[in-house]
């Protein structure tokens, strides 16, 4: 049986084409010939949308609204540290990495710049657990400790803590490190196998572990947008019990989805308002006990780093 599209598409082509064609032409002119034509031949439907991979995102917890964004709060703290050396892991485009103008390295497998750079850089195309395991891995820096470092690798909890262990020895006892995607949003958004569009995966797991094994650290958790981050203050370049933690925590790190964040991370009650941090006197004392240490220093940094209020919950 004749479907209908296949009818209509026969009785356009005679038209456009055959004697009958001719014929109308002639009778009431090419111009409505050619438009009974196109109403009788069938349109060429649209193509279809390539499927997403990704699902739509569960509701948000409700929680403080972020105003400022990750990459202006890194800003912030470029200016106000004044680092002489900067550390990157997970470079992607050079949208972070181009904030910087101190002399810096910048790790990532993949990298591919777009950003303008405006610091005398070294980029280093490997795996962070590759650039950690060299033996002068950081001889760009010529014997300069690190001031600041900012980890954005993989987005799975064990990845950034490996991270985290190996830059802590090249730090500054003074030095700064920022780890992104602190604050997952909802439950979904914390899975360690991609699911949504927006995705911190389970890097909280980071702070947790951290505040369970190293008392000696202060954590701040930051409400940036989209997704927070964790300053650490107070880093040991001595430290050495990374082997007892990684065999202590490693069951934790892997642990398969869902994710449940603690709530208050969720609610970012457990947040302090990039304001707060940037405002802080925090970093003149920082600049100042970098350039002259004073044997009360460490101390006075971190009791004010422990004074920053956190939010309030949203009612």
């Amino acid at each position: 049986m004749t479907s209908m599209a296949s009818l209509r598409s026969t009785v356009g082509t005679v038209l456009r084409g055959s004697t009958v064609g001719t014929v109308l032409r002639a009778t009431i002119g090419p111009a409505r010939t050619r438009a009974l034509a196109a109403r009788l031949t069938p349109a060429t439907p649209p193509p279809l949308a390539p499927k997403s991979r990704f699902r739509p995102s569960e509701a948000f917890v409700p929680a403080p609204k972020a105003t400022v964004t990750h990459y202006a709060f890194l800003r912030g703290i470029h200016e106000r540290l004044e680092p002489r050396t900067y550390v990157e892991v997970g470079v992607r485009h050079g949208d972070s990495l181009a904030l910087s103008r101190a002399r810096s390295v910048g790790i990532d497998p993949a990298f591919s710049i777009t950003a303008e750079l405006q610091c005398d850089v070294q980029l280093v195309r490997s795996t962070s657990d590759e650039f950690f395991a060299r033996p002068h891995a950081f001889d760009f820096f010529e014997g300069v400790p690190v001031d600041f470092a900012f980890i954005d690798g993989m987005h799975l909890a064990e990845f950034a803590f490996r991270d985290f262990l190996g830059v802590e020895p090249a730090m500054a006892s003074t030095g700064i490190i920022a780890l992104d995607d602190m604050l997952p949003r909802n439950g979904l958004e914390a899975a360690r196998d991609r699911l949504t569009q927006g995705w911190a995966g389970d890097v909280f797991k980071v702070v947790e572990v951290l505040r369970r094994h190293r008392p000696d650290l202060v954590i701040v958790l930051v409400n940036t947008r989209p997704t927070g981050t964790a300053l650490v203050f107070g880093v040991d370049p001595t430290w050495s019990g990374a082997d007892d933690v990684i065999a202590a925590e490693t069951p934790y790190f892997l642990a398969v989805d869902p994710q449940t964040p603690p709530q208050h991370y969720l609610d970012r009650t457990v947040a302090v308002a990039p304001e707060t941090v940037l405002s802080s006197s925090v970093w003149d004392v920082l600049v100042a006990e970098r350039e002259n240490p004073t044997p009360d220093g460490r101390a006075r940094i971190l009791d004010e780093v422990r004074s920053w209020p956190t939010l309030d919950p949203v009612e």
